[in-house]
């Protein structure tokens, strides 16, 4: 699954909310979680136990993580219940 994209667009965070996802804000990348979608595969935790904690709240923490790792980790959902926006650094 794409983590960047809904239905082979690019994702923006109006879509996703208006999809029922929730919003995890991070400094240099966005998680976003439709607990709708999730048929628990475990993927999240397995791939980065310090961003996603499901015993924790809020269970996602963005900032815990590199956000190519965090995407890479998103990737691997296969519901499509975690989505990601990375944000534009500053230079």
């Amino acid at each position: 699954m794409d983590g960047h994209l809904l239905a082979g667009t690019p994702v923006t965070e109006d879509t996703l909310l208006a999809g029922g996802y929730r919003k995890y804000i991070g400094e240099t990348i966005d998680v976003y979680y439709n607990k709708e979608l999730c048929i628990h595969s475990g993927n999240c935790v397995k791939g980065n136990a310090a961003v996603f904690e499901v015993g924790r709240r809020p269970w996602v923490i963005p900032d815990n993580g590199e956000a190519p790792q965090v995407a890479q980790v998103i990737n691997t959902c296969p519901s499509g219940a975690l989505k990601f926006i990375k944000k534009e650094q500053a230079e």
